[in-house]
């Protein structure tokens, strides 16, 4: 029961970043947001893998959280060099 509390409470704190990025108009407010999210779907990952029991889903969270930023900050440093020019 706690735990499904929980998982709503971290589903409804996803939606906060959605409504940032929706609302402005920045890219670097945007790519924030977008960061995020991909951090905090990753914690539900984990959430998911302990009250399933599952590794396998546990490993994906990990990973998620060690590399999936890893792009988007790629990204960043591309868009700022392009305003550069």
């Amino acid at each position: 029961m706690i735990l499904d509390l929980a998982l709503i409470a971290m589903i409804a704190a996803v939606l906060i970043p959605l409504y940032t990025a929706w609302k402005t108009g920045d890219i670097w407010q945007t790519m924030l947001a977008f960061s995020s999210i991909s951090t905090k779907t990753a914690v539900i990952i984990l959430l998911v893998s302990v009250l399933r029991d599952d590794w396998m889903i546990g490993v994906a969270g990990v990973i998620i959280l060690s590399v999936g930023n890893a792009g988007l900050m790629l990204l960043a440093q591309i868009i700022k060099r392009i305003e550069k020019l």
